[in-house]
């Protein structure tokens, strides 16, 4: 991960869901349905960014779907403030963040949660969405052998192998900015050649002169990036509400 995890502009609106707790792991609900939910793995700014509960709003309404969010970062909280933009300029120390949430660290919590959601909560469909840091763990979700999501959306993710694209067995969306350090070229390549010959559905949607964390940190002031923001959310929504056999 680089400063690019940490650029973007903060959003303003109120979030419309709650905030409970179940694993130990307190999490952001949105959503009433009980047969279909989808599980939104956050970006460096965790669970209580406003821009990811304003994501989960949208998704539960646009999809008909219980969304989760759970804080995967065991309370750390990256401040807003720490976004790169002209008015604040409060670096953080990617390398030292990264060694303490590697995917190795939180990726049994990623699991336990969509495990419970599957088996203790009972929802006969479940979905799962990952920004950023969030992208590698909605790859392992969908992985063989797993069964434990029915279908995945990666939103420039970060940390992501090519392991781990190899490993996918569930239909997946991957919506790519032209530029990201993180889904490099030559990842984006190897995607676009392995996931086709692995026979699941596959939706890769490319989006010109945008750069990473544009779908969860975008410049609404901004049109080509308000715009690539709207687009994203639809082209998630419509994936989920198609691969998920709501519509």
């Amino acid at each position: 991960m680089s400063s690019c995890c940490v650029s973007g502009f903060a959003w303003n609106g109120t979030p419309s869901g709650r905030e409970e707790k179940a694993q130990q792991l307190n999490y952001y609900i949105a959503g009433d349905n009980k047969d279909v939910a989808i599980l939104l793995l956050h970006d460096i700014f965790g669970w209580t960014f406003n821009n990811n509960r304003l994501l989960a709003d949208h998704f539960a309404k646009e999809i008909n779907a219980t969304v989760f969010l759970p804080d995967f970062f065991d309370g750390e909280v990256v401040p807003e403030e720490a976004i790169f933009n002209p008015e604040h300029e409060i670096k953080v120390d990617i390398a030292a963040w990264k060694e303490r949430n590697d995917k190795h660290i939180r990726g049994p919590a990623v699991h336990a949660f969509a495990e419970m959601l599957k088996k203790e909560m009972g929802f006969k469909k479940l979905g799962a969405i990952g920004y950023c840091w969030g992208g590698w763990a909605a790859f392992q979700l969908g992985a063989k052998g797993k069964n434990l999501v029915d279908a995945i959306s990666a939103v420039h993710p970060s940390l992501l192998t090519k392991e781990e694209i190899d490993d996918v067995a569930v239909p997946v969306q991957i919506l790519a900015p032209e530029t990201d350090p993180q889904l490099t070229p030559e990842l984006k390549e190897y995607a676009n050649k392995v996931i086709p010959s692995l026979g699941v559905d596959y939706d890769y949607q490319y989006f010109p002169g945008l750069t990473h964390g544009f779908a969860c940190r975008a410049d609404l002031n901004s049109k080509i990036e308000k715009q690539g923001l709207e687009r994203a959310k639809n082209a998630a929504s419509s994936w989920f509400a198609q691969m998920l056999n709501l519509r």
